[in-house]
């Protein structure tokens, strides 16, 4: 644990949110072997024509080999980003648990360059910088609400009140903590969408740092990924 609070090896996201592979059954290899299985062969390493296989079962949808690789990550990120996060439904969460743990008193609040106007309809809007004046008018307003929110948290707890209802004052912008226990493909699935030009760019920020720990991991299925445009199997 570093003096920040952060897990060593963590990789920092926003303010003060990080993420970090805390285990992982995962390699090129096996992906390998769980499609060789049907003509009852086994490697116990990577040659050279099993990049193309790889490749292979991505442009064709062949998804199960990838299924048997597993990954645990430990995130730290705001609720509202969990809120996303907990949509792609093919994996497993454990989430730090406000009724039971008091609230840490992190808020997220955006940086300047990262305050934005939402421009045009719904479904084909972007998004644009504000000017440097609201920009900090923002911030300030977001630091302060969340203040607010975190004093009156805390006088609720020492009143006597139940944290499982004092914890409902607090905005989404607070941090949470999870684990979450996802396979490859159902990985990949999610890397399509939340790093993506259309993706939050919260959330996006944290599956930037998802994918450089899947690419380490399993370079080659990474890299195929890529070479099919992204698209999961």
């Amino acid at each position: 644990m570093t003096a920040s609070g952060v897990p060593e090896g963590s990789i920092p996201v926003l303010d003060h949110g990080f993420v970090r592979l805390d285990d992982a059954m995962a390699s090129d290899l096996s992906v390998v072997n769980a499609a060789r299985v049907s003509f009852a062969r086994r490697k116990e390493e990577i040659e050279p024509e099993d990049e193309g296989l790889i490749g292979f079962l991505l442009r064709n949808r062949h998804g199960t080999p990838f299924e048997h690789n597993s990954f645990r990550f430990h995130v730290r990120c705001p609720i509202f980003v969990m809120r996303e996060w907990i949509r792609h439904r093919w994996s497993s969460f454990n989430e730090f648990s406000m009724r039971y743990s008091q609230a840490s008193g992190d808020f997220y609040v955006p940086a300047a360059e990262d305050v934005r106007q939402q421009v045009g309809k719904p479904g084909v809007y972007f998004f644009e910088a504000v000017e440097p004046e609201l920009a900090q008018r923002a911030r300030t307003e977001i630091e302060t609400t969340n203040e607010a929110a975190y004093a009156t948290y805390r006088r609720l707890i020492e009143a006597g009140v139940a944290r499982e209802l004092a914890r409902t004052v607090l905005p989404v912008a607070a941090y949470t903590e999870f684990f979450w226990t996802v396979n490859a493909r159902s990985l990949m699935n999610f890397l399509s969408l939340r790093n993506a030009e259309t993706a939050q760019r919260e959330i996006r920020r944290y599956a930037e740092a998802i994918e450089s720990l899947f690419a380490e991991r399993m370079p080659l299925t990474h890299a195929a990924f890529v070479a099919a445009g992204r698209t999961p199997p």
